[in-house]
Order: C-alpha cells, then structure tokens, then sequence
C-alpha cells in the first residue's frame, strides 16, 4: 500500500467525540487532509468487550487504509485502551491513540505530583490512563472519577448555564478535587465541550489537559519524523465516513467540530474473519 505526505490522514472513533480530536488536528496541521470514520452504527464502544472493540477497530482501519491513510489517529479512549497492540501490529503505518499522548502532556504538566483523570465508566475502570501516568513518571499520586452525564450534555449542546455547572460542582467539588491536584485530564472526546465548565468548578490552580491537543501534537512529531508532513498542498479535503444513517452525525458533529459538516458517506465494515 502506497502513501506518501500528500496522503490523508485517517481518524475514527465511535461517533461524534472524535470530532475534537479532529477539530485539535485541522488546527495543529491545516494543510492536512483528512478522512474520518464514525462508527455509529455500533456506538458506544465503552460497554463492549475488549474482544468486541478490537475487531471492530481493524474493521475502522481496514476502512480507512481503502483512502490510502498516512496515520492511523485513534481517536477513542476506549479503543486507544485496548486496540493500539493490535492495530499497531496490523498496520503498515503510524497508528497514534489519545491516551499516551494526553498521559504524557499531564505528567509534564503538574507541579504537585497530585493529578486527576475524568472519563467515562468503562474508560476510568480500564485503568489506561493510569496506567499510562505511571509509565511516563513515578511517584505520581493520581485520582480518577467517571463522569457519565458529560457525554449526553455534550451531544444535546447543554454546554453552558445552570444544568452543566451542577453536574460538574457534583462530580467535582469536594471528592476530586479535595484532594489538591493540581492537573485534571480530560480523558473523553466529549469532554472538551464543557471544558469552561470544568474550569469554573476547578479554578485557577487547576490547570486542564486536552488529551485531543495532546494528541495533535504527536501526530504531527510522527508525521515530521517521518517526512509525511504536507508542505504545499494547493487543495485540502476533508472526507467524513458513517457506519449508520448521517443525519444525526451532522447535526450533532457540527457543535464538536465548530463548523458546519456538508456531507458524510454511509458505508458497510468489513469485519476481518
């Protein structure tokens, strides 16, 4: 399979969460095309099997090496927790997931030692990011919460006013962030919507970290280290790939994304054996 740096790069996720990871790659790499893959279809990974996400994975990837992708962009905490062994073994190119990157950019990040991680159930129960803070630095002191009602206040646009703060003052106040972090992860693509939200009920001492930025910014380390960067591309295009009718992925994907989506392409997975 050929590419080379005018070639595409390929992200996919679930469903619309991704959609920021994306947003953070059009910003860190504006001459870069793109091509997302959105599984809607089987939407949400987080309360499937490691098994399950694995193969549906291949499935997103096999998808998206049909567009001739220079790097694969996981761009889902739960397939990023259990899939990149996998992928990365399977695939001819790059394949960068969320949790690394994001891990790394928090252990940078703090001064105390003293972090926080909010996700999803199934993302916060993995482990994966605490996981990865450990790998990247001892002796940090790391605390977790899952944040479930994030991802429908996202999706429904309630990103501001009464209803989000509440959510946030209750998941956050007094438990979390009592214990004197200094550094909270974002640890899920919805997350990044409500991310003035978090901020009021942390404060100023507490500095949030992006796993999507995070993110961005290894792509394209990997892409320079590679000499995959586009340099003078004269047109950039971006391609967004469904598993499920894309109504909804269009409406809903503009708020994560920021703009407008024209278009998206319905297509079948070929599930590998």
């Amino acid at each position: 399979m050929r590419f080379d740096r005018h070639s595409p790069i390929g992200v996919f996720d679930s469903g619309v969460g991704g959609l920021t990871v994306l947003k953070a790659l059009m910003e860190r790499l504006p001459l870069e095309s793109t091509v997302y893959l959105g599984d809607t279809a089987r939407v949400p990974y987080g309360t499937k099997s490691g098994e399950v996400v694995t193969k549906y994975s291949l499935a997103n990837a096999d998808a998206l090496l049909e567009y001739g992708v220079k790097v694969l962009v996981v761009a889902c905490n739960t397939a990023s927790a259990v899939a990149l062994p996998a992928l990365r073994e399977a695939l001819p190119i790059p394949v960068v997931g969320v949790i690394g990157p994001g891990a790394a950019l928090a252990a940078q990040t703090t001064k105390s030692n003293k972090l926080a991680v909010i996700g999803t159930p199934g993302t916060i129960a993995s482990g994966a990011y605490q996981q990865a803070l450990a790998a990247v630095r001892g002796g940090l002191e790391v605390h977790a919460q899952a944040c479930p009602l994030f991802v429908p206040l996202a999706e429904e646009g309630w990103t501001e006013g009464e209803v989000p703060a509440l959510v946030a003052a209750r998941y956050l106040s007094g438990g979390l962030l009592a214990e004197g972090v200094d550094t909270l992860v974002l640890g899920c693509t919805h997350y990044p919507l409500l991310a003035e939200v978090i901020q009021r009920v942390a404060g100023p001492t507490v500095t949030l970290v992006d796993s999507a930025r995070a993110a961005a910014d290894h792509v394209a380390e990997v892409l320079a280290e590679r000499d995959l960067l586009e340099r003078d591309a004269k047109t950039t295009e971006h391609h967004y790939l469904v598993t499920d009718t894309p109504a909804r992925f269009i409406e809903v994907g503009a708020r994560f994304l920021g703009k407008p989506i024209a278009g998206a392409k319905q297509i079948d997975l070929k599930l590998r054996g």
